[in-house]
C-alpha cells in the first residue's frame, strides 16, 4: 500500500491497523447492538468471531460492510436502484461529487453499488465532529474515510486545512490509486436545494495552482445525484430550519448520532443514484478564459446542471409543489393515495404545538418542493 507520513493526521487506517481495529469494535460496549441489526439470525459470538477474521479492508466491505447495505435496503428502502456506471471505467480512479442528503447513507449506499458491480470501492470524506466516540472513528477508518476538519474563524488555519486536504485529494487519486467521495457542500441540503459550494472547487484546484484546467481534469470528477422519495431526516430539518430562523442554530450533544440511526431506520420509500457524465477536460477549457473566481463558480454550476438533469423526482415532490403553491399544476403525478400517505407525513409536526405549525409545515412541504424547481 502507497503511504504518504505527511497526511498521518487525516488518513484512514492502512491494512495492518484493521485486526486491532475489528477488535475494538467487536469487544465494544456497541457491539452487540451492531450485531444484531447487521446479522440478526447469528449469535453475537459468531458475528464477533466473524469481525475479528477479517485482515483486510475489502474483507470487511465485501462481507459485513455489504450486509449493513443489504439490511438498510431490505428494511427501509422499497426500491433501490443505479444508473450511469457504464461512463464509467473500473480501472481508473474518480472524485465522486455528490449531492447531499444523508449524513452517512449517501456514501455508503453508493459502495454498495461499487462493490456488487465489481468496482473498487472510494475514499470517503468524513467530518471531524462526527469522529468523537471510539467506535465510530474505528468503524470510519477502517471503511476508508478520512477526517475533514470544518471551516473555523482563522482564516490562515482553515487555508491550511483545505490546501491539506486537497493535496491529500490529489495524492489519493493520482499516487495512491485510490478514488474519493465527497458531498457537494458543507453540511446536509436540509431545505432540498442543491448547490455545489464554489468553494469546494477552490479546494480542489489548490493542490494545482498553475494550470486550473488540468487541476480538475486529473481528478476525473464525476457529478452524483442521489434522490431519496422520502427525504432522510425530514422531520429533524424542517425543526432545524425553523430554529435557525430566530437564533443561529447550535448542534445539541449527541444529534448528529442521532440524524445517522434515523437516516438508518426511517422509511425511506425509493432511493435513485445516478452516476452523472464525468467533467472533461474538453467541459472545462470552454472556461480557460475566465478568471479562477469566474472558473470555480462556472465549474460548481456545470456540476449542479448535471446533478439537477439526473435528480428523480416523486410523487412526493409534486404533492408538496402543489400544496405549497395551492393548484393542481402536477396532479398528473400522484395518486390519491399517495397524496394521503404525504398527508399522514405531514401531520407528524402536530407534536410540536410550540412551534408556528403553519410555519413549520410550509418549511417541511418546501424541503420536498425545491427540487422541483430545480429538475
Amino acid at each position: 500500500m502507497t503511504k504518504n507520513p505527511k497526511f498521518d493526521d487525516i488518513r484512514p487506517y492502512y491494512e495492518e491497523e484493521i485486526p486491532a481495529a475489528m477488535q475494538r469494535i467487536a469487544h465494544s460496549d456497541a457491539f452487540p447492538l451492531l450485531a444484531s441489526y447487521v446479522f440478526p439470525d447469528l449469535t453475537i459470538e459468531a458475528v464477533r468471531e466473524r469481525l475479528c477474521s477479517y485482515r483486510t479492508i475489502r474483507e470487511l466491505q465485501h462481507d459485513t460492510m455489504a450486509e449493513v447495505n443489504r439490511q438498510i435496503i431490505s428494511r427501509s428502502i422499497s426500491d433501490f436502484s443505479c444508473s450511469g456506471l457504464e461512463r464509467l471505467d473500473s480501472k481508473k480512479q474518480y472524485l465522486y461529487v455528490s449531492n447531499h442528503r444523508d449524513i452517512m447513507l449517501d456514501a455508503c449506499l453508493l459502495q454498495y453499488f461499487l462493490v456488487i458491480n465489481g468496482f473498487e470501492t472510494t475514499e470517503i470524506t468524513f467530518g471531524a465532529n462526527l469522529m468523537t466516540h471510539p467506535v465510530v472513528i474505528d468503524v470510519g477508518k477502517s471503511n476508508k474515510m478520512f477526517r475533514v476538519e470544518r471551516p473555523g474563524g482563522d482564516l490562515r488555519e482553515f487555508y491550511r486545512a483545505s490546501l491539506h486536504l486537497s493535496e491529500y485529494i490529489r495524492w489519493c487519486i493520482k499516487e495512491k490509486g485510490e478514488s474519493v467521495w465527497i458531498a457537494q457542500r458543507n453540511g446536509r441540503t436540509k431545505d432540498g436545494i442543491d448547490v455545489t459550494d464554489q468553494g469546494i472547487i477552490k479546494m480542489f484546484c489548490m493542490s494545482e495552482p498553475k494550470d486550473k484546467i488540468k487541476a480538475l481534469a486529473d481528478l476525473n470528477i464525476v457529478p452524483v445525484a442521489v434522490s431519496y422519495e422520502w427525504e432522510s431526516c425530514d422531520v429533524l430539518k424542517a425543526l432545524e430550519l425553523y430554529q435557525s430562523q430566530f437564533a443561529r442554530y447550535v448542534k445539541k450533544p449527541g444529534e448528529d448520532v442521532n440524524s445517522i440511526l434515523t437516516g438508518i431506520m426511517q422509511y425511506k420509500g425509493r432511493v435513485h443514484f445516478e452516476l452523472c457524465p464525468p467533467i472533461t477536460a474538453d467541459d472545462l477549457a470552454g472556461f480557460e478564459e475566465l478568471t479562477n473566481s469566474e472558473y470555480h463558480k462556472a465549474v460548481a454550476r456545470l456540476l449542479d446542471q448535471r446533478i439537477h438533469a439526473a435528480y428523480r423526482l416523486y410523487p412526493n415532490n409534486y404533492i408538496a409543489h402543489d400544496m405549497l403553491y395551492g393548484n393542481t399544476r402536477y396532479r398528473e403525478y400522484y395518486t390519491d393515495e399517495q397524496y394521503e400517505a404525504f398527508n399522514a407525513r405531514l401531520a407528524k409536526l402536530d407534536r410540536y404545538d410550540s412551534c408556528d405549525l403553519e410555519r413549520l409545515r410550509e418549511i417541511f412541504i418546501g424541503i420536498y418542493a425545491n427540487p422541483v424547481h430545480s429538475a
